[in-house]
């Protein structure tokens, strides 16, 4: 791959207008303001990160959290775009210099596809197919257009939102330029290719619209079965996952703190481990000059995110080449210095052991498996039976910009999830009670 054809501005669905652009702004920016004046921006400050939403102690949202991966994002972009400039003079004066616009704009949209409730969300529709009500229908359904619902994955939604023309949408839906889409695919591979981790980058609806962006791009595609297709990684997709992997793990370990879940001593404890004993001392004699525990921890976390992404600049530019040749695996994350991998690492396993499992955290988990499996089965029920009374009234109630009627029982599923996974926590809450008659409007 060569950086002068990834860092391409010709947007999705304008093509041939390409060449008739003339704006102050960058095509880059343009797709960033885009990103954060947009509904479905808006509706992640009311989707939950980890922690329930809200509560007395203010904690991150789908929204904030996005905000902060991209700032990181921005960091990381333009100290990688310094550093290889040093080394590849000729990429001066270039697109490659936006690389840390290019960057946070994707960090911004890549949470934009997870449906209420964060991950149990996810899991609720894979199981509602995969275990559910929902596998009767499996006999009605080509085998990949099943793959993509028993492994419904986020990422591949927000793919999906950023590129489908819902009614009343423009062609190429977003009208994204072609590298911010190619920066949020982090599995980009078909879903029968999935596994059991439940990761991929499209479904089968927008693979024509990868093949594209990547034909576009020179991003290298890979061998796989018949059927299937597998790509290598667009290069800046391990800078947005770095900034991910930076924010919601130590972003985590504050929120825990702040609640309680962590002691101060522990998160101490658990984010001093980043640094040698020369810049702990430090970190700590600064740390002192603060009165506030709480403004201790926000400082010791931004010295912990500012080696991270110091780190992780350091392993893409070293690890340049592997990467352009589409040969690179896993994470930035755990291609950094030993020190502070295993800091990370014990960050990990300490939220594992406390955070996640939590019985806050778990109760949301448990509230919104309910919520969603219950929504999904209904709406399915709904297209799957439109001419009988009560489908008639839930069709009612959905947004035209979804093709609820679709002519394809395929078609008419994929809005039924695009419509739940548009909703906000408290919507899809909401909208749970008052189909269970657990909530009525005062007449």
């Amino acid at each position: 791959m060569k950086w002068n054809q990834l860092i391409s501005n010709k947007r999705f669905g304008q093509e041939e207008r390409h060449r008739l652009r003339h704006d102050d702004r960058s095509e880059f920016k343009r797709d960033y303001d885009r990103l954060i004046f947009s509904a479905p921006f808006r509706r992640m400050q009311n989707k939950t990160q980890v922690f329930p939403l809200p509560g007395s102690i203010f904690v991150h949202n789908r929204l904030t959290h996005s905000l902060e991966v991209a700032s990181v994002g921005m960091s990381l972009g333009n100290d990688t775009a310094r550093v290889i400039k040093q080394r590849r003079p000729e990429l001066a004066g270039t697109l490659f210099e936006e690389l840390g616009t290019i960057v946070s704009t994707a960090c911004l949209a890549h949470d934009m596809g997870n449906p209420p409730f964060g991950h149990s969300g996810e899991k609720a529709i894979q199981a509602f197919f995969r275990e559910g009500a929902g596998q009767k229908l499996q006999t009605h359904l080509s085998p990949d257009f099943w793959n993509d619902l028993i492994h419904f994955e986020g990422n591949a939604n927000a793919f999906r939102l950023l590129t489908h023309r819902f009614h009343g949408r423009r062609e190429g839906g977003f009208v994204m330029t072609y590298r911010t889409l190619a920066s949020i695919v982090k599995y980009p591979f078909t879903s029968d290719l999935a596994g059991k981790k439940n990761k991929f980058g499209f479904f089968r609806t927008e693979v024509e619209a990868y093949q594209r962006i990547a034909r576009e791009l020179g991003v290298l595609q890979l061998d796989s079965p018949e059927g299937s297709l597998r790509y290598a990684r667009y290069p800046l997709v391990f800078l947005v996952e770095a900034a991910d992997d930076i924010c919601y793990e130590i972003m985590d370990i504050e929120d825990a703190h702040k609640l309680k879940i962590l002691t101060t001593q522990e998160t101490q404890q658990l984010l001093l481990g980043f640094f040698d004993d020369d810049k702990r001392e430090e970190i700590i004699g600064r740390m002192h000059t603060l009165g506030d525990v709480n403004e201790q921890i926000v400082y010791l976390r931004s010295c912990v995110i500012n080696c991270l992404e110091t780190e992780c600049v350091k392993a893409f530019v070293e690890h340049e080449d592997e990467i352009m040749r589409g040969t690179f695996q896993g994470p930035l994350i755990k291609a950094i210095s030993q020190r502070p991998r295993q800091a990370y690492e014990a960050c990990e396993a300490a939220a594992m052991a406390k955070i996640y499992h939590c019985s806050e955290v778990v109760d949301v988990e448990i509230a919104g498996f309910q919520v969603i499996t219950t929504l999904t089965d209904l709406m399915v029920q709904a297209v799957t039976n439109s001419d009988k009374a009560y489908s008639k009234r839930l069709i009612s109630r959905v947004s035209t910009q979804y093709d609820i009627l679709a002519p394809t029982l395929y078609g008419r599923i994929m809005a039924v999830l695009d419509y739940i996974s548009g909703m906000t926590d408290v919507y899809a809450l909401d909208l749970y009670r008052k189909i269970n008659g657990m909530s009525l409007p005062i007449v």
